[in-house]
């Protein structure tokens, strides 16, 4: 439960305003172009990615230094706060260009601190696990990633239901960020009565864990960081584009009812969250290399027909739509959490998955949408998104199969 809320309420914000960028870009950058409004939003929807990393080499370090437990209290603060924080911000109209400045600021501040959430709550879980079932445990930390993206679809699809456009123009659209507050109370709550891990408190006792994490990951273990980056790539690319820019593809290319796909993403992406973890026994059992292969072939295969039945806008083809795109979706995230963390020993974890993986979420998450929206801009073709996904999930394939399966042995 700790490792799935945390998550939850990363994904939860960076889905809110991936859903309401359509609505914030005009209010927070006025331009005679939607195109131009909604590129700007999302270019700062991107700038978070790109401080995650900063964010997960100073959180990484103090988490192999001074144990996992602490700094998964600090990140839901962060996160949270800063979630919280967009939800009160001044609008273009009524402080010029401070407003974006401080849209900005908030989303830096939640990039730095989602830079130590998901790799500290996936090597939380992983050396807590048994070996055998990690992916197993492992798989809730991803699945709050799929239900806190599906929870703020929902939130999101009930503001609007509730408030007319007027209304979600001038003041209702703040409402999904300010629902964060809740969940950092919950979470909080949680996580202040987890106990530190095994592996950690085992690394304390006999004076294993590293002075210097990063000087050590890049010595010793510099190949598994490449590695880790060409497969969290495709997974990033996996959910931020099979999901949250489908979405902006269903209503802005094909005139799809907002409403309507929010409810449908909603439902998707909560069916593919609750099944991770089942997800997660079949890696247990198959190893995370097929888990892996699987995953991203599926990607590689589905993604262009799912958007030509998007394309007629009929809803029985658009809800078969969404299921393929995330169908790939649970085995890829159980598998990819657990392999990650046990791809490094326990004196450089937290620090080497919250490089790699934030690096490989700037590649696959934080360009991504925007590079589809413009390409989509530039040539006319509404097909740039999948042929996106499908070179990621191709990029994923060629590394999983450089892995060296690490589901059956201890994690050390």
């Amino acid at each position: 439960m700790a490792g799935f809320l945390g998550t939850a309420i990363e994904y939860y914000e960076f889905g809110v305003y991936g859903y309401l960028a359509v609505v914030i870009s005009p209010l927070f950058f006025p331009s005679g172009s939607s195109v131009t409004s909604l590129l700007s939003a999302l270019a700062v929807w991107g700038t978070s990615f790109f401080v995650r990393p900063v964010g997960g080499v100073i959180l990484g370090r103090l988490g192999d230094r001074h144990g996992r437990r602490r700094i998964l209290m600090l990140t839901v603060v962060g996160m949270g706060g800063a979630t919280a924080l967009t939800g009160a911000l001044p609008t273009y109209s009524s402080v010029g260009l401070l407003a974006p400045m401080l849209l900005l600021s908030c989303r830096l501040a939640q990039g730095f601190f989602a830079g130590g959430e998901l790799s500290g709550a996936a090597a939380f879980a992983t050396e807590s696990a048994p070996t055998g079932k990690r992916s197993f445990y492992g798989g809730f930390v991803p699945m709050g990633a799929a239900v806190g993206g599906g929870f703020a679809a929902l939130v999101c699809s009930g503001t609007w239901l509730a408030f007319d456009s007027d209304a979600m123009s001038e003041w209702a659209w703040r409402l999904p960020f300010l629902m964060a507050v809740p969940l950092i109370v919950v979470s909080l709550i949680i996580r202040a009565r987890i106990d530190e891990t095994p592996l950690f408190e085992q690394a304390q006792k006999h004076n294993e864990v590293a002075q210097s994490p990063i000087a050590d990951l890049f010595r010793n273990h510099k190949k598994a960081v490449f590695q880790v980056i060409g497969l969290s790539c495709p997974q990033a690319a996996g959910y931020w584009v099979g999901i949250v820019f489908m979405y902006l593809y269903l209503v802005q290319a094909v005139g799809y009812d907002k409403q309507n796909a929010l409810w449908m993403v909603a439902g998707v992406s909560i069916l593919a969250g609750i099944s991770t973890p089942f997800a997660g026994i079949l890696s247990d059992r198959l190893g995370r290399r097929m888990s892996f292969v699987v995953g991203y072939l599926g990607y590689a295969i589905l993604v262009l027909p799912a958007m030509m039945l998007m394309a007629t806008g009929k809803n029985a083809a658009v809800m078969a739509a969404m299921l393929l795109l995330v169908a790939p979706f649970p085995f890829v995230q159980a598998a990819g959490c657990t392999a990650y963390a046990e791809m490094f020993p326990t004196s450089v974890r937290y620090t080497g998955t919250a490089l790699a993986t934030n690096v490989g979420t700037i590649l696959g998450g934080g360009l991504s949408p925007f590079l589809a929206t413009w390409i989509n801009e530039v040539t006319g073709s509404d097909l740039a998104a999948g042929i996106l996904l499908i070179t990621a999930a191709i990029l994923g394939l060629a590394t999983a199969l450089t892995l060296k399966e690490t589901a059956y042995s201890d994690m050390k």
